[in-house]
C-alpha cells in the first residue's frame, strides 16, 4: 500500500484530507479557507461542457485503416496508397437524443471516422444512410428543430417531424430507410457507414474525380423491431455502448470494408440526377463500388469524456489529394462543424490530445482557448505573422489543389426545380425492399401518427403514393388499423390549412 501515489491539488501541493471538510468544531460552520473543498466543489461545477447540438450521444473507439487496393490514379493520399495504414478514431451517435438518450431508439446514426495520416487528420463526417433528409442547408436548422423538443411541452413531437417531412418531398429517401428494418440497427459493429456527401479525389497529374465513401460491415446486417428495440431500453439505455465496448474487450474486433465510387470529373455534367444532391445515390450500375481496403477497431478509449467527448470531426479536415465538391450541405457543414468544435471544446480544439494531428504543426494562429501547446505553432517568437524575415512556416504550393470546374450565375436557385424526387425511392421501395420488411415499414410509419393531425397524414400519404401506389396504399392500411384499436388520437387540430402547402 505505501506505494500509491499521494493525493495533491491540481497545483501539484499534497492533498492530507479527502474525507472531512475544516470546520469550527465538531458542530461548527465550514470555513471559507478551506480550498481542497473549495476546489472540489468548483470543478463538479465545471465537469460538463456543452453537448453537441446534433449526434450527443456516441459511442467510439480507435483503430487502423489498410490500404489494399491502388488509387494512385485517382488520389495522391498518402493515406490511401496500397500498402498505407493509418492510426484512426471512430464515433458512432444517434442523431436526434441528448446524452441521456435511448441507444436503441430508430434513428438514423452518425458514423464520424478521423485518420490521423502523415499530412494532417482526415475526417469523415457521415452516417449510415447514403443519403440524408435535405439537400439545402438553409433548411438544416429547421429540420433539426424537428427533431428536439416542441418549446412548449417539451417533449419530442413527430407531429413536427411528418409536417416537414410531408412538406419536403427530397426527404422521402431518407425517410424510407429511416423507417425500414435498416432505421433500427442492434449495434453499431451491425451497419454500414457512408461518407454520404460526393467529395473529390485529385492526382499528382491535376486530374480530378468526384467520389463517394462506402464502409461495408463485415459483421453482417442485423436489425431490431420497434418492439425489440423497446425490449432492450426496459433492460438498458446504453445498449450500443455495451456492444461496442464489450466486443473489443473481448478480442473481437470489428472491421468495415472500405469501398469508392468514382466518377470522372466532366461526367457530373452528364448525369441525370444532380451528382452532389445529398439526397441521390449514385447507381452501382453506373460507378461500381471499389473495394480498396479495410478499417479494423481494436482499441477502446481509457478514458471517454477525453477521447470521445471532446473528439472533434470536420469535414473541413482534409489533405493533399481529397477535397471537396459543390454539394450545398457538404458547403455548409464546412463552416459549421468547425464552428461548433470551437464554441463547445475552445478556439484552439485541434490542441486537445484526442484532435491533435500526429505530423508537425506549424501555423500562425494565436492566443485564445485551449491554446496548451506553448504559445505559437511558428517555431520562431518572432515570427507572429507572415511573411515574416524570421524563418516562420512557408505556403506548400505542392498541396494546391487543380482548379474546380464550374459555372453559372450567382443565384438562389430553387433547390426543388428540375429536381426528382421520387424514381430513387422507387426504386428502393421496388427492388431492394422484401414485402415483409414493406409491411413492417408501413407499421413503423404509422405507428409514430398516433397524435399527428389527420392533414399531415394525407399529406405525408400523398407523397408516398406520388413514389408508388403500393407505398400510399400500404401506409394508408396501417394508419386504418391504428384507428381501428382506437389508438389515432391527435392533439392538434388543423382547421383551415394553407392551401399553397397542402
Amino acid at each position: 500500500m505505501t506505494d500509491r501515489p499521494k493525493l495533491t491539488t491540481t497545483a501539484g501541493a499534497p492533498w492530507p484530507n479527502n474525507q472531512d471538510s475544516v470546520t469550527v468544531g465538531p458542530r461548527g460552520p465550514v470555513l471559507l479557507q478551506d480550498y481542497q473543498l473549495l476546489e472540489k466543489l468548483a470543478h463538479q461545477n465545471r465537469e460538463r461542457i456543452p453537448e453537441r447540438t446534433v449526434h450527443a450521444k456516441g459511442w467510439g473507439a480507435h483503430g487502423s485503416l489498410k490500404i489494399t487496393g491502388d488509387l494512385s490514379k485517382y488520389t495522391k493520399a498518402a493515406a490511401l496508397q496500397q500498402g498505407a495504414e493509418t492510426p484512426m478514431l471512430a464515433r458512432f451517435s444517434t442523431v436526434a437524443g441528448e446524452m441521456g438518450a435511448a441507444d436503441h431508439e430508430r434513428d438514423v446514426r452518425g458514423f464520424a471516422l478521423k485518420f490521423y495520416t502523415s499530412e494532417g487528420n482526415w475526417d469523415l463526417v457521415g452516417n449510415n444512410t447514403p443519403v440524408f433528409f435535405v439537400r439545402d442547408p438553409l433548411k438544416f436548422p429547421d429540420f433539426i428543430h424537428t427533431q428536439k423538443r416542441h418549446p412548449r411541452t417539451h417533449m419530442r413531437s413527430t407531429t413536427a417531424m411528418w409536417d416537414f417531412w410531408s412538406l419536403s418531398p427530397e426527404s422521402l429517401h431518407q425517410v424510407t430507410i429511416l423507417m425500414s428494418d435498416r432505421g433500427l440497427p442492434i449495434d453499431p459493429m451491425h451497419m454500414n457507414g457512408y461518407g454520404s456527401h460526393t467529395y473529390s479525389f485529385w492526382n499528382d497529374a491535376g486530374e480530378r474525380y468526384w467520389v463517394k465513401f462506402h464502409f461495408k460491415t463485415q459483421q453482417g446486417h442485423a436489425h431490431y423491431t420497434n418492439a425489440e428495440g423497446d425490449q432492450v431500453i426496459a433492460r438498458t439505455r446504453e445498449g450500443f455502448q455495451e456492444a461496442l465496448f464489450g466486443a473489443i474487450e473481448e478480442g473481437r474486433f470489428p472491421r468495415w470494408t472500405v469501398q469508392v465510387q468514382i466518377m470522372p470529373e466532366m461526367d457530373a455534367e452528364k448525369t441525370p440526377y444532380n451528382p452532389f444532391d445529398l439526397t441521390k445515390v449514385w447507381p452501382h450500375a453506373d460507378y461500381p463500388p471499389i473495394e480498396v481496403g479495410y478499417f479494423e477497431l481494436n482499441r477502446n478509449p481509457d478514458n471517454y469524456f477525453a477521447e470521445i467527448e471532446t473528439a472533434a470531426f470536420s469535414p473541413s479536415n482534409i489533405v493533399p489529394g481529397i477535397s471537396y465538391s459543390p454539394d450545398r450541405m457538404l458547403q455548409a457543414r464546412l463552416f459549421s462543424y468547425a464552428d461548433a468544435h470551437r464554441h463547445r471544446l475552445g478556439t484552439h480544439y485541434e490542441q486537445i490530445p484526442v484532435n491533435q494531428p500526429k505530423c508537425p504543426v506549424h501555423h500562425y494562429h494565436r492566443d485564445g482557448q485551449m491554446n496548451v501547446m506553448g504559445g505559437l505553432q511558428s517555431g520562431n517568437p518572432d515570427a507572429y505573422y507572415e511573411p515574416n524575415s524570421f524563418g516562420g512556416p512557408l505556403a506548400d504550393a505542392g498541396a494546391q489543389e487543380p482548379p474546380l470546374k464550374v459555372s453559372g450565375d450567382v443565384s438562389r436557385y430553387d433547390h426543388r426545380n428540375g429536381y426528382d424526387d421520387y424514381t430513387q425511392v422507387r426504386e428502393l421501395f421496388t427492388r431492394v425492399l422484401e414485402d415483409d420488411e414493406k409491411e413492417r415499414m408501413f407499421g413503423n410509419i404509422a405507428g409514430m401518427w398516433e397524435t399527428v393531425p389527420e392533414v399531415i397524414c394525407e399529406r405525408a400519404i400523398s407523397e408516398f403514393t406520388k413514389v408508388h401506389p403500393d407505398y400510399g396504399s400500404g401506409v394508408r392500411r396501417a394508419w386504418d388499423k391504428i384507428k381501428a384499436e382506437g389508438r389515432y388520437k391527435p392533439t392538434i387540430v388543423i382547421p383551415d390549412p394553407d392551401p399553397a402547402i397542402v
